[in-house]
């Protein structure tokens, strides 16, 4: 449970559920969704997710506690501790909260302590509690520890996860965080490091969160700061100047959050542990094959301006959609996807957003495909302003 390090009882362990995750799933002729909000009035400029009842905790299946922990990389150089730690804290921003991700050893923890900011850790490995314990009774105390993992916090498939996880409902009521409007400030920084299996799966669960405004994107623009293998934080960053990792990704990234590349480091520097807190080695051929890369360290902070009146917290499904199926034959024409996609005239849509009939996917920006979605979304002459499968199920892939 969490509990403020400087006083703890002995410890207890206390697991709860979060809810089934939300899936959309679009047939033809389905009622538009921006016509359910257009009595609102509401703008989402200002947007504050509205919090959902308190759920209590709830006692842990017997499996739970006997579970295998995958293997995590953790940082263990004093050297990039503190360079980390000097990136994170130069901006002298009014926001000092952070929470770390899986730290481990406390060696990253360690340096933001003695900088002055206010430590969270969320820590799925029980073998490093102990330590982390003394690390915030001998700091003096600015150290909150909880078990569980960040990156299953509010699972969006159905059942439960492991290890024990608490849902962001719960956690930051208890640490006393409160929501911000989306047009304010950062609420808190997220500081950490990618799990070694599932990177994609984390990043498009972290997509699904931040445009429907659930888990941590509930309490305003939360801020990641997290090192991410290489390949995939070029993903990211691709655009149609970097056509061969250009993917849908990239877009929904890049128009999501303001991506900064902070700092590169070696494998090397960082150490692998198992269960029990183990040194461990990579066993399989993908594993080696990323020793030989770097990991990126990246500063992912949500866009003030994200939502408007035509993309929202209640529509994203389409755009993500929309993105998924122009990726899918990428080196096509614009037009071509557009008699696929939306029965409204294509090539006005095209004069709308100046656009050209030769222009192929590979071609636009991700403000590009921004400004097209949400053309197509204002049209008033038409009804239906997309098309779909007889059945499509949006999930986290």
């Amino acid at each position: 449970m969490w509990v403020p390090v400087a006083v703890l009882p002995p410890r207890l362990t206390w697991s709860a559920f979060s809810g089934a995750g939300r899936f959309c799933v679009l047939r033809c002729g389905a009622a538009r969704w921006r016509d359910a909000l257009a009595g609102k009035g509401r703008g989402y400029s200002d947007f504050q997710p509205q919090l959902l009842p308190s759920q209590g905790f709830g006692e842990s299946p017997s499996w739970v506690s006997k579970c295998r922990l995958e293997s995590r990389r953790y940082i263990t150089s004093p050297r990039l501790a503190e360079t980390v730690g000097q990136i994170l804290r130069e901006e002298h921003e009014a926001c000092q909260l952070f929470l770390e991700c899986n730290p481990g050893p406390g060696i990253l923890t360690q340096a933001l302590l003695e900088r002055g900011a206010r430590v969270i850790a969320l820590e799925s490995d029980r073998t490093f509690i102990p330590h982390l314990e003394s690390l915030g009774r001998n700091l003096g105390g600015k150290l909150d520890i909880v078990h569980c993992d960040f990156f299953k916090l509010d699972p969006r498939n159905y059942g439960t996860v492991k290890p024990p996880t608490v849902t962001s409902e719960l956690l930051f009521q208890n640490l006393g965080i409160e929501a911000l409007p989306w047009s304010k400030g950062i609420p808190l920084k997220v500081v950490g490091i990618f799990p070694t299996k599932n990177e994609r799966k984390t990043l498009w669960k972290l997509l699904h969160d931040i445009y429907s405004c659930t888990s941590i994107y509930r309490y305003g623009r939360v801020e990641l700061n997290l090192f991410i293998n290489e390949k995939e934080c070029q993903k990211l960053m691709a655009n149609p100047q970097n056509p061969h990792l250009y993917q849908a990704l990239s877009v929904l990234w890049q128009v999501a959050c303001e991506i900064k590349l902070l700092h590169r480091e070696p494998w090397s520097s960082f150490d692998i542990y198992t269960q029990n807190g183990q040194l461990g080695k990579p066993k399989c051929r993908e594993s080696l094959e990323q020793i030989q890369q770097n990991l990126c360290f990246i500063r992912l902070t949500p866009r003030r301006n994200l939502f408007t009146k035509n993309l929202t917290p209640v529509n994203y499904d389409v755009f993500f959609h929309m993105l998924k199926q122009c990726f899918m034959k990428r080196n096509a024409k614009l037009i071509d996807h557009l008699h696929s996609l939306s029965p409204v005239d294509a090539r006005d849509i095209l004069k709308q957003t100046r656009k050209k009939e030769k222009t192929k996917i590979t071609n636009m920006y991700p403000r590009d495909f921004k400004r097209l979605f949400e053309t197509i979304e204002c049209s008033k002459d038409y009804t239906c302003k997309w098309l779909y499968d007889d059945f499509m199920e949006d999930t986290v892939t």
